[in-house]
């Protein structure tokens, strides 16, 4: 049985979520390290654009995972 497209949209928001919370704070941490000024607001928006691409990625990598298991089974 197959997970649900609707699930696996589901599922790849919280993952990305979370991973943009570690990434925001990593970077607000480490990037001045390398000489790097971060403002927050350009954090915030850098997330968000990778967000997107996070998103994108984790759910047709989903999709084709459950397609590749459904032909095997």
């Amino acid at each position: 049985m197959s997970q649900p497209k609707l699930h696996s949209f589901v599922e790849a928001w919280v993952d990305v979520l979370i991973g943009f919370g570690v990434s925001f704070a990593a970077n607000m941490l480490i990037l001045p390290r390398f000489g790097y000024n971060v403002s927050v607001n350009h954090a915030l928006g850098i997330g968000l654009l990778f967000t997107v691409v996070s998103v994108v990625r984790g759910y047709a990598v989903r999709r084709l995972f459950n397609r590749m298991y459904r032909r095997l089974n």
